[in-house]
């Protein structure tokens, strides 16, 4: 598909949208946004063509618990792409393939849009498959769970633990600990689900604040918001649940009804590590979800802050290193003690012998020199001495008063006075 395509595919014929909202389910919605063409800088940080050589994320079902995702997005549109889901914000049996606010639609796409000719945009793990789960039809900045009703996200938790996904997104964070939101995530985690969620972007200083959840529960990996020259984001939360960090500013997002927008936040931060579970559980689905979590925290590439900083955690998420490096669960082996080797005596006989030779030699160069620097001096004296026959040479003594010099007489530059008469 080219991109004049991509175009046409949004505004022609809008009608026969199979994931369109029903009737009266939102309010106010967003309408398409522009296409973007360019290549975004996330995507080659990250090098996602590069992680593509290795895998894609076939296989593995990523749930998004969000506002929903648009499914006829072009990017988004592939059968079997989007899943129908659940809609736990309505009342109703309706599905979580529609958006009203585009936020779940940007996480899903980043996780998993399908490239497309001409568009520099696509997902990490382009061939993984969303299980949208609605639970709000707010497009919140921050991500705040305050802004979610705790028992229905606790729901949309239980349900994508029970309807096979393989990792959940939770791009919202709060600080509220709620037993309900509790529970559901300690279901999923022992159901071996790798769950990710956002740390939050209400950070205000470089203190490190109060822990959110659900980033800060057990289990969960937290994530941070880095710009694109790798510093993390004003806003991006500081604490405990900083598992590691993403791109989170001015990433390139699908939107609904079609096109790109450019957001800000941890929620899409989050996205990118969710992507990045889903290509790891696709090349290596032997490996447990404490495994999985292991294998990206061990990959991180190191950030401005250290390892293990309560800012960036273990580092910048890294999904070439994920899906490729080779790593041991053993403990680094002792390093040996030091062995001194034994002396060989026949070596060291040899190496004074050497020495003494040396030191010997470089004695008689010594008074050699001494020698010939005496007998040239023995020599001058005797030459001189037989010219003298031995006599001692006497220098001339000054004579006892100093020869007078006559002054000269008066020079006059003017005609001299006239002489008195």
């Amino acid at each position: 598909m080219t991109a004049v395509a991509f175009a046409a595919a949004v505004l022609v014929n809008p009608g026969v949208a199979r994931a369109a909202p029903p009737p009266g389910a939102c309010g106010d919605v967003d309408p398409a946004s522009p296409t973007v063409t360019e290549l975004p800088w996330a995507q080659k940080t990250l090098d996602a063509r590069a992680v593509w050589q290795h895998g894609t994320g076939v296989g593995v079902v990523v749930a998004v618990i969000d506002s929903g995702v648009d499914a006829d997005h072009p990017q988004l549109r592939q059968p079997g792409k989007v899943l129908r889901g659940e809609d736990f914000f309505l009342v109703g049996d309706l599905p979580g393939n529609f958006d009203c606010v585009s936020h779940g639609t940007a996480v899903a796409s980043i996780i998993a849009a399908s490239p497309v000719d001409g568009i520099g945009f696509a997902g990490l793990a382009p061939d993984a498959t969303i299980l949208p789960v609605r639970v709000s039809e707010r497009d919140v900045a921050d991500g705040a769970a305050q802004a979610i009703d705790p028992e229905v996200l606790a729901r949309g938790i239980w349900y994508a633990a029970d309807h096979g996904a393989d990792v959940i997104n939770l791009s919202v964070a709060g600080g509220l600990d709620n037993h309900y939101v509790r529970d559901a995530i300690r279901y999923a985690v022992e159901k071996d689900i790798v769950v990710v969620a956002a740390v939050g972007n209400a950070q205000q200083g470089t203190a490190p604040g109060p822990v959110t959840y659900p980033a800060g529960y057990d289990g969960v990996l937290g994530v941070g918001a880095v710009d694109m020259s790798g510093t993390r984001l004003p806003s991006s939360q500081i604490g405990p649940q900083v598992d590691l960090v993403a791109p989170g500013g001015g990433v390139l997002s699908a939107a609904r009804a079609g096109g790109h927008q450019y957001r800000d936040g941890t929620s899409f931060a989050a996205a990118f590590v969710s992507a990045t579970a889903a290509l790891v559980r696709s090349a290596w689905p032997e490996l447990s979800a404490e495994e999985v979590v292991e294998r990206i925290l061990a990959t991180a590439t190191p950030a401005p802050g250290g390892r293990d900083s309560a800012a960036y955690g273990a580092g910048l998420v890294n999904p070439y290193r994920a899906l490729t490096d080779g790593l041991v669960d053993a403990a680094p082996a002792p390093l040996p003690p030091v062995q001194h080797p034994v002396p060989d005596a026949a070596r060291l006989r040899v190496s004074a012998w050497w020495d003494a030779s040396t030191s010997n030699a470089r004695t008689a160069a010594i008074l050699t020199g001494a020698g010939v620097a005496l007998g040239g001096v023995a020599v001058l004296v005797v030459v001189r001495g037989r010219r003298t026959r031995w006599h001692p040479r006497r220098a001339a003594l000054p004579s006892a008063e100093p020869a007078r010099e006559d002054l000269p007489q008066e020079m006059f530059l003017v005609p001299p006075p006239p002489a008195d008469s």
